[in-house]
């Protein structure tokens, strides 16, 4: 595994990652390697679990454990996760530990996605390209 920056933003000297609160760092860091095919991450000290997706080669999801809990108010920022399959893998990743908020998927201009929540209430969404998309 790279142990340096997994991938960088427009600029050699810019590191792109994507930080995560969540209460249990164990339990976030099962759960979100489980969804994304990550590797599991050493424990080490500290509020913070570094995932990275086999090799390094990628966005680095950063967890940071914190006290408070998520409000209840809509996420300013999330996570898309693009699959060619919707439904199989909705059903995976609730297998896993998810929420699923929709009851029916969503559709706009041939994409359709379902709204769901890691164990932090995070709010994340499964989508499905349209079929020219997936090619």
């Amino acid at each position: 595994m790279i142990d340096g920056p997994a991938r960088f933003g427009g600029r050699d000297n810019v590191v792109l990652a994507v930080v995560l609160d969540c209460a249990d760092l164990d339990r976030s860091a099962a759960f979100w390697c489980e969804v994304l095919g990550y590797h599991p991450p050493a424990t080490g000290p500290g509020p913070y679990r570094r995932l990275l997706p086999p090799g390094g080669n990628g966005v680095e999801l950063l967890l940071q454990q914190v006290p408070e809990p998520k409000d209840t108010s809509k996420n300013r920022l999330h996570l898309d996760l693009r699959v060619p399959d919707l439904e199989a893998e909705v059903s995976r990743v609730v297998a896993a530990g998810a929420r699923l908020l929709t009851d029916t998927p969503v559709k706009e201009e041939g994409w359709v996605w379902h709204v769901l929540t890691d164990p932090d209430n995070n709010e994340f969404c499964i989508l499905q390209p349209p079929a020219e998309r997936l090619q």
